[in-house]
């Protein structure tokens, strides 16, 4: 009995010895410039909020004959529905962290601003209006969909002025 307890105590004390993970090998890490990151993430994503305001989402039906775990419009995927809208809601508010990460690229190849003030704030907008959406799916109701809608709305037009729309792309992120 003295040899089992003497070889958990020792496999015991090993154990903190174990060197914590390296903070550089964690940090967060850039792979995709802006424009990527928005068609990829953020266009998806608002587009099933704004389809809420519609089409209600406890309409939307799977596709017969079709596997849902492999469906490409998360309405009728296996997560489809309301729980969709939640989850692209919730998408863009999370995404709002990854537009601050810095490192990462314009289109045109500057660095997006993420110790401007202004960038700051608006990508905090972002991040209210997705948590806004994600309550008013909750919800399951429309009206409140049309309200948060407009204010995610607002919210990408807001940056888009101050960021994107330049009569040139080299202008971009300026």
């Amino acid at each position: 009995m003295i040899v089992p307890v003497m070889l958990v105590v020792v496999f015991d004390l090993c154990l903190p010895a174990q060197t914590p993970p390296n903070a550089a090998t964690t940090a967060m890490q850039v792979h995709t410039d802006l424009n990527r990151l928005m068609r990829g993430l953020l266009y998806p994503a608002s587009n099933v909020v704004f389809s809420a305001q519609n089409d209600n989402p406890a309409d939307v039906k799977r596709i017969p004959g079709r596997d849902p775990a492999m469906a490409t419009d998360p309405l009728t995927s296996t997560f489809g529905g309301w729980q969709a809208v939640e989850n692209a809601a919730l998408v863009l508010s999370e995404s709002a962290n990854l537009l601050l990460i810095p490192g990462r690229n314009c289109a045109n190849g500057l660095p997006v601003p993420v110790n401007n003030p202004d960038w700051v704030k608006l990508v905090q907008e972002l991040r209210d209006a997705g948590m806004n959406a994600y309550q008013a799916a909750q919800s399951k109701n429309q009206d409140k969909m049309v309200e948060a809608a407009d204010t995610l709305s607002a919210a990408c037009a807001a940056c888009h002025r101050k960021w994107r729309e330049k009569p040139r792309l080299a202008d971009r992120c300026k």
